[in-house]
């Protein structure tokens, strides 16, 4: 997610720096029918954006999961959310 994350803010022409966009994530793994199973996905963002880009930015967090290739993959088998610190520069 981050890679898409990234892609669709260089697309609105926002360039980050790798230190200035980060992430996070953590697994939930739980007992499925006697079987260890991955059922949740957590992804932390930390962002410092240029001043004056926020409306855009949180218009791509707010898409970046439906675009992202391996969120659509686990779609249905694995919760995917995400929260973000964001900012400005």
């Amino acid at each position: 997610m981050l890679g898409t994350l990234n892609g669709a803010l260089a697309a609105r022409a926002i360039r980050l720096d790798p230190a200035d966009l980060t992430a996070t994530a953590e697994g939930t793994n739980e007992v499925v029918d006697g079987i260890i199973k991955l059922t949740r996905i957590h992804v932390h963002y930390r962002l410092r954006i240029p001043a004056g880009t926020r409306e855009t930015v949180d218009r791509a967090l707010s898409r970046h999961r439906d675009k992202c290739p391996t969120a659509q993959s686990l779609a249905g088998a694995v919760a995917i959310d995400w929260t973000a610190d964001v900012s400005e520069m």
